[in-house]
C-alpha cells in the first residue's frame, strides 16, 4: 500500500478520534481506513492505536509517530502547492517598500513595462525612508540599499550603486576644491537627514584607511533631489548616491569633490519574507527587477 495513504488514514483517525469520522472525512469506507492503519502497523511492527468499543487513542509510540507523520503530510501538501503556484499565472496586489529617491529615479521609470507584461498584477509602491517590517506591516517585498541586516529575509542582489562627494563648478570656483579628506573641515557640507548618522560621512582614503568625517551641515535636507538641487546651485558639497548625481555629472552640473578618493560602493537588494515557496506575483516582480538591472550592467550608471 501507499505509505502516504497509510499515514493519512492513521493521522485522520487520531484527529477525528475514531475510524467512522475519519472515513467520512476522507470520503472512503470505514473498512478501507481500518485496512490502511492495520497495514501501517504491520509494516512498522508496532501497535499505534489503542482500540476499545467506545474510543480510539494513540499509543505512546503512535503519538510519537503521529507528530512525524503529520509533518511529512504537511510537507507533501506544501510540495503540491509549490508546483501549483509555480504554474499559476501571476496575479494580485504586490505591496513594495522602497526608499523615496531610489523609487523615484530607478523604479518608477520601469514599472510601466512590468505592468504591461503582467496585466493581472497591481502594484502599490510605498516610498519612504524608514526601515519597514515586511511581515507585520503587510509588504510583499522591499528594495534596500546597503548592508543586509536581516537574516530572516530572502535576498537577491539587483545591482550596485556608488557614492561620491560632489559639488558644482561654481562652488569650487568660489571656495576652492578640497585636496584631501581633512580639508573638508573647511568647506560647507550638505547633509541628508533621512540617512542614519547623516552628519557622519564614512570615507576611504587613497591609502585604503577608513575615515569618518563628523561636521555639522550648512544645510540639512530630508529629500535627496532637493539636496542635489542645493548642490547644483553652489551651496556646498553633498555625499550622494549615483542614481542622484549621475545625470547632473554627465551634464557638468556637478563634479567630484576629491577625485583621488576610492569610490564607495553599495549593493542594492530585493528582499522578501522567507518561506517554503514564493508567491508567483512576488517571484515575477523580483525576476523582472533582476533582469531590468542586469541590462544596465554591474552598476546602475
Amino acid at each position: 500500500m501507499d505509505r502516504l495513504t497509510e499515514m493519512e488514514a492513521f493521522t485522520m483517525v487520531v484527529d477525528q478520534g475514531g475510524f467512522t469520522d475519519a472515513a467520512k472525512k476522507m470520503g472512503v469506507s470505514k473498512s478501507a481506513v481500518s485496512k490502511h492503519v492495520s497495514a501501517l502497523e504491520a509494516r512498522l511492527g508496532a501497535r499505534l492505536l489503542n482500540r476499545t468499543t467506545r474510543r480510539v487513542s494513540p499509543t505512546e509510540i503512535g503519538l510519537a509517530y503521529y507528530d512525524r507523520a503529520r509533518q511529512v503530510l504537511n510537507d507533501a501538501t506544501e510540495a503540491d502547492s509549490l508546483v501549483t503556484a509555480m504554474q499559476a499565472t501571476p496575479a494580485g496586489l504586490v505591496r513594495i517598500s522602497v526608499a523615496t529617491d531610489f523609487g523615484v529615479n530607478c523604479l518608477s521609470p520601469i514599472l510601466g513595462k512590468f505592468l504591461n507584461e503582467y496585466p493581472d498584477i497591481t502594484v502599490n509602491m510605498m516610498l519612504n525612508n524608514r526601515y519597514v517590517e515586511l511581515v507585520s506591516e503587510g509588504f510583499d517585498l522591499a528594495v534596500r540599499i546597503g548592508e543586509r541586516d536581516d537574516s530572516t529575509l530572502q535576498t537577491h542582489k539587483l545591482t550596485e550603486t556608488t557614492r561620491r562627494m560632489v559639488a558644482s563648478p561654481a562652488y569650487f570656483a568660489t571656495h576652492g576644491r578640497p585636496e584631501k579628506i581633512d580639508d573638508l573641515n573647511n568647506h560647507k557640507l550638505l547633509h541628508y537627514s533621512n540617512q542614519a548618522n547623516s552628519a557622519v560621512w564614512k570615507l576611504t582614503a587613497p591609502s585604503g584607511e577608513k575615515r569618518q568625517v563628523r561636521t555639522a551641515g550648512w544645510l540639512t535636507v530630508n529629500d535627496g533631489q532637493s539636496l542635489l538641487n542645493a548642490c547644483i546651485s553652489g551651496l556646498g558639497i553633498a555625499y550622494l548616491p549615483s542614481f542622484l548625481y549621475a545625470d547632473a555629472m554627465r551634464k557638468g552640473l556637478v563634479q567630484d569633490a576629491i577625485p583621488d578618493l576610492p569610490i564607495e560602493r553599495q549593493g542594492v537588494y530585493a528582499v522578501y519574507p522567507q518561506g517554503h515557496f514564493t508567491q508567483p506575483k512576488v517571484r515575477a516582480f523580483v525576476d523582472f527587477l533582476i533582469e531590468a538591472f542586469a541590462s544596465k550592467g554591474p552598476d546602475i550608471w
